[in-house]
């Protein structure tokens, strides 16, 4: 059974129901723009973090993705196999590991960062003027104030 019944016309969903669609949409684009590049979202978004928090610990980027550690070091596995990034020990604790992306994996971020700039553009499409770009910050802050 759905978490919210099929709104009849003029109706809006509710929240939860808005976001979980938008999402799954979202990341059924995202999979299949991606999947020429051999690469999945969740690796991408990944790459993205790694390369926006240099210097964080494993734990520190699964923290920021919202994964489970286990998970995170099956992420890192993969990255590593494809030669996108490296672990090295951390700076200041030699029990943390460094995660850094290597040149083939900066390569794939860039490349990734297009096909996710069209998937943007492609998914709020819809939105008229600036009403993307509103939603984007509109959902930022909703998040920022929540955490």
């Amino acid at each position: 059974m759905p978490d919210h019944p099929t709104p009849t016309e003029g109706e809006v969903p509710r929240l939860g129901y808005l976001l979980k669609h938008a999402a799954l949409r979202y990341g059924e684009l995202t999979s299949t723009k991606l999947e020429p590049l051999g690469i999945a979202p969740q690796e991408w978004a990944a790459l993205n973090c790694l390369d926006e928090q240099h210097g964080h610990s494993q734990k520190e980027v699964a923290e920021l993705l919202g994964i489970d550690r286990t998970t995170m070091v099956a992420l890192i596995d993969q990255l590593q196999t494809q030669g996108w990034v490296e672990r090295r020990p951390h700076p200041g604790d030699r029990r943390k590991n460094t995660v850094l992306l290597t040149k083939k994996g900066r390569d794939m971020l860039r490349r990734g960062g297009r096909v996710i700039d069209e998937c943007e553009r492609q998914f709020l499409a819809a939105l008229r003027g600036p009403a993307a770009e509103q939603l984007k910050n509109n959902l930022h802050t909703v998040i920022v104030a929540n955490q």
